[in-house]
């Protein structure tokens, strides 16, 4: 049943236009073509990627956040109780005012002692702004060096300039060793990103980033095999072109380098509309969906590769409305710039409530303790 299904998926009626095959990319002639078992290559480079992404962010991007001033976050911890463990854990992180009530029945604490616990609870969960630091320095670093190394790769390509070139052949296209080295650099590295999701900060568009890393794995994967590669290449350097500077920007705002960061997020977000609203839509997508039309008949592969690229298109959609959001509050209001998928400022709520909390227990109390009144071991509490 496997040996049926894998002749069915890879019939040449889906994946070529009528009359060509996979006989016309069998090597010959010293001309060499890309073939899909070289994938597999991509699979040791992303595990590669996340050891040196491990030596990068402890002997590189710790001491580079030393040196700019971020420092590891310092937050009070939630005491041990087995009960709100227990309901943080299996139920919600946010209880509702009813299930407060509920828990202090339970647990014996105030109202406001059940809200403390929860808050610094969900405090803990949250990463820190050297961790955050240390996450954004990896990928730009990457990001820089792929755009550069994209950019020369193709700087001498005349599909960098006439988009019609990419199919002109197609699909007889001769693989570059170039071409080889920055799709499997490329699929690597998403492949790294989408094992270690898991342990990365956890965004609110964490949801569109898993389709993100998805599609662009399948995109790259399948313009390989149906050597649809010199497109490929060119919708790499796009993406590459304005990803360096957001994180950049991310950098020097943990850093709290205001003026840097809003500086680099506007020329960034420049950057990003004009490569990912204007030149990819309407002339990548243009030449990869109009133009094949004329020179062969649509086919299944044309649809699902079109299709690929119109999810990211949605995903490019998405992003620009919240970047053009951080933008107009900037240069209407100069107000700070932050990631508005970042749940930072409610932390820093939560931080700076706890600690007014802190200090009216010590002058009604006296000292605290984790939130809770500490009471002289001599004398016992007054009920």
């Amino acid at each position: 049943m496997l040996s049926e299904l894998r002749e069915w998926f890879w019939q040449e009626r889906l994946w070529f236009p009528e009359g060509l095959g996979w006989a016309d990319l069998e090597d010959r002639d010293g001309r060499v073509y890309a073939k899909a078992g070289d994938l597999w290559v991509a699979l040791p480079i992303a595990l590669i990627f996340l050891i040196i992404r491990q030596i990068f962010e402890r002997k590189v991007a710790t001491p580079l956040a030393s040196l700019l001033g971020v420092k590891e976050t310092v937050r009070l911890k939630a005491p041990h109780n087995p009960t709100l463990e227990s309901y943080y854990c299996n139920t919600t992180k946010n209880p509702t005012q009813t299930s407060i009530a509920s828990l202090c029945k339970q647990t014996g604490c105030s109202e406001r002692q059940v809200q403390r616990w929860f808050r610094r609870r969900r405090n803990q969960d949250r990463p820190s702004l050297l961790k955050k630091f240390r996450e954004a320095s990896w990928r730009f670093t990457f990001y820089l060096l792929a755009f550069i190394a994209g950019l020369a790769a193709l700087i001498d390509k005349p599909w960098l300039y006439d988009l019609q070139e990419m199919w002109q052949g197609f699909p007889v296209l001769t693989l570059l060793p170039s071409q080889y080295w920055y799709y499997m650099i490329e699929l690597g590295f998403y492949g790294s990103l989408l094992f270690s999701v898991a342990s990365d900060v956890k965004r609110k568009d964490f949801k569109e980033q898993i389709v993100h890393h998805v599609a662009t794995i399948l995109l790259i994967s399948f313009s390989w095999c149906v050597n649809y590669i010199r497109a490929g290449t060119l919708i790499m350097l796009v993406h590459d072109s304005s990803d360096y500077l957001l994180e950049s920007a991310k950098m020097f705002n943990y850093a709290g380098w205001r003026n840097a960061c809003n500086y680099i997020f506007i020329v960034f977000a420049a950057i990003f509309i004009i490569t990912r609203l204007v030149i990819f839509p309407f002339r990548i997508i243009y030449c990869t969906w109009v133009y094949p039309v004329t020179v062969y008949e649509p086919f299944f592969g044309y649809y699902f590769f079109n299709g690929l690229l119109m999810v990211l298109q949605c995903l490019h959609v998405f992003w620009a409305v919240l970047i053009v959001r951080i933008a107009v509050r900037f240069l209407t209001n100069n107000e700070k710039v932050d990631d508005a998928r970042s749940d930072k400022d409610e932390t820093d709520e939560s931080e700076e409530e706890e600690e007014v909390e802190v200090k009216k227990d010590m002058k009604k109390n006296g000292p605290v303790q984790n939130g809770y009144t500490v009471y002289n071991n001599n004398h016992s509490k007054t009920e």
